[in-house]
């Protein structure tokens, strides 16, 4: 499992409850800018869409347009991409408590080369619980450098 882009800043801002992997629907294009890690998820999210049914959509990931394709330069870097979820996933995520955002994690290549997504339901943290977040991670990085 090769991780082509990672959203470090998910786990800073928000306190993540639950995982679940879902495919992406990518352009062949997308797909090799992705597997070139020219992505970002910073500021992205997962919206469920009521159409005819439930759809979830990545929204706002920016996939930059890869170089050497010759008609993909028109396509738009952060348009909306489908999440394929079955029913049930889509409906165990719409069912969560209110307060909470669904979080792009990290993109990665799955099983048999197929690009996937890691998503988190997460609850966004207050100033005073980032501190102590920064505060953990000083002192362990303290306690690396006395043992080396």
């Amino acid at each position: 499992m090769k991780i082509l882009v990672n959203n470090r800043k998910a786990a800073f801002d928000y306190s993540i409850s639950d995982e679940m992997v879902a495919g992406l629907v990518l352009s062949g294009a997308e797909v090799k800018s992705l597997k070139a890690s020219q992505a970002s998820l910073k500021g992205a999210y997962v919206s469920i869409r009521h159409s005819p049914k439930a759809e979830a959509y990545l929204v706002k990931a920016h996939i930059t347009p890869y170089k050497y394709s010759g008609g993909a330069k028109n396509t738009d870097p952060e348009k909306d991409r489908k999440l394929l979820l079955n029913k049930k996933e889509i409906s165990s995520l719409i069912g969560k408590e209110k307060g909470t955002t669904i979080i792009p994690l990290e993109i990665f290549v799955g099983k048999k080369g197929l690009i996937k997504l890691k998503i988190g339901i997460g609850k966004g943290k207050k100033k005073y619980d980032k501190r102590n977040s920064i505060k953990k991670r000083e002192v362990l990085r303290r306690i690396k450098r006395q043992e080396d």
